[in-house]
């Protein structure tokens, strides 16, 4: 199944923080062999060479490595992991509290809203 792409922003960077996100919530381990580029992009429905410049920008990122003979691996160092996790986690936050912010909620009332939410959610 082809994952949904939208139109308005490369699709490269889509298939990034896809990736990113399959990291970070453990979908791909810490160590992990992630599939190959061939698979990935089938999967994606893409080009391979979109995927490929995908998969080259997280390695720069230090989130996937690359052995010579056994294709791609998730970075094991947790701590990069979880830091970027974290920096995605505020990022989202972030968006969300200023949105909350156009709807006429100051923090104090957003984290009340957001603890109702949770409440709801938990029971």
């Amino acid at each position: 199944m082809a994952w949904e792409m939208k139109t308005d922003r490369p699709i490269y960077i889509q298939i990034v923080e896809k990736l990113k996100n399959r990291i970070v919530s453990g979908y791909y381990p810490p160590g992990e062999k992630i599939p190959s580029v061939r698979e990935l992009a089938s999967e994606a429905g893409v080009n391979p060479n979109t995927m490929q410049k995908a998969l080259g920008d997280l390695e720069r990122q230090g989130l996937l490595h690359t052995q010579r003979t056994n294709g791609k691996t998730v970075t094991d160092e947790e701590d990069k992991i979880l830091a970027m996790r974290e920096g995605m986690a505020e990022e989202e936050t972030g968006i969300y509290f200023e949105k909350m912010r156009s709807l006429g909620y100051v923090p104090s009332k957003t984290r009340e809203f957001v603890d109702r939410m949770a409440a709801r959610l938990e029971a």
